[in-house]
């Protein structure tokens, strides 16, 4: 079975309940929902969450997308947990709707998001220059792809979850930062799929920092001390 079919409908429902208990168990943050157009005209719809603390500076921007087919009730979702939690430590969070319910995948979707970015770096609030890629499940799947493409223009890749395989070309991503946790009970079999992965990325020369998570389920809180830790690192390297 293709990563693409990989069990999509169930992990459309695993999103939506695992969304709703991260939700009611979590600080939820605000939100604003928006419709921001595209130089070629079309428009996305984006969650957007600014920093929880300001210091009168510009804000490194994170496009952060979704699982499943990452439609709105998904993306917000996504925004009010993890969006927060980003937002939190100094973000500008953005979290998309796919336009089409295949998340961020394919060559026209990936073209949108850095549209997208390319609109939100001109706000005064916003700082130019790279931009950090987040995603779960389908999401982390497309945050790869689109850093496949243009790997320059990001501090790196935090996939929480993601698989990956030798079939794609990850040579573009040799040198770049990728984060990358699978829960080790994944309902969807990912674990069992981990080294797979890890080789594929790993051969291509990734910066990878990869690791299963004992116990956890297809969608999980975050180690935050872990993932701190990387996101001080590229942060860094980019400077």
């Amino acid at each position: 079975m293709s990563i693409e079919n990989y069990g999509f409908q169930r992990i459309v429902v695993l999103i939506k309940r695992m969304a709703l208990v991260l939700c009611l168990t979590g600080d939820l943050g605000a939100y604003a929902q928006e419709r921001i157009e595209l130089d070629d005209g079309s428009h996305l719809t984006v969650f957007v969450v600014g920093p929880a603390k300001s210091k009168n500076k510009l804000s490194p921007l994170l496009i952060l997308m979704g699982g499943g087919p990452g439609n709105v009730s998904i993306s917000r979702d996504t925004s009010s947990w993890l969006g927060n939690e980003f937002a939190q430590r100094g973000w500008f969070v953005a979290v998309p709707v796919s336009p089409n319910n295949r998340a961020f995948r394919g060559y026209d979707n990936n073209l949108k998001i850095l549209m997208l970015i390319d609109q939100l770096q001109q706000r005064d609030d916003v700082a130019p220059g790279k931009t950090l890629l987040a995603g779960i499940s389908n999401g982390g799947m497309s945050a790869l792809e689109i850093a496949r493409r243009n790997p320059e223009k990001f501090f790196g890749v935090a996939a929480v979850p993601a698989l990956s395989a030798s079939t794609f070309d990850n040579k573009p991503l040799a040198g770049f930062p990728v984060y990358l946790r699978i829960g080790g009970e994944d309902q969807l079999g990912w674990a069992d799929r981990f080294d797979e992965t890890v080789a594929a990325l790993e051969e291509a020369g990734v910066d990878l920092d990869a690791a299963i998570l004992d116990s956890a389920p297809h969608m999980f809180r975050m180690n935050w001390e872990s993932l701190d830790a990387w996101l001080a690192k590229i942060r860094v390297a980019a400077d």
